[in-house]
């Protein structure tokens, strides 16, 4: 399905993103190209297929939380570029 020049200037200029002529011409060449590919898809007879979130059936991938051993100061502060005593020192955020 070929799109046309005016159809990909529109959609640079709701993007707000500037073209050269030969990124219009290539985006013109790639956008018909991505909806050739979406015709393929439509062809296909997808009435057996459940509707799926997931390609692959996913568990929680996230892992528990292990509270484990604090990490010593000395090795927390060891590349902090500047400390006062056992912390961090920081610039002020408030003023006062």
């Amino acid at each position: 399905m070929p799109i046309e020049r005016d159809e990909v200037l529109h959609m640079a200029r709701l993007a707000r993103v500037g073209l050269s002529e030969e990124d219009v011409g290539r985006f013109q060449e790639q956008l018909s190209q991505i909806l050739d590919y979406f015709q393929v898809l439509q062809e296909l007879d997808t009435s057996e297929v459940p509707p799926t979130s997931h390609v692959l059936p996913l568990q929680n991938v996230m892992r528990e939380d292990e509270p484990g051993a604090p990490m010593p100061a000395q090795e927390a502060l060891a590349n902090a570029p500047q400390r006062e005593g056992d912390f961090f020192r920081v610039r002020a955020v408030f003023e006062e």
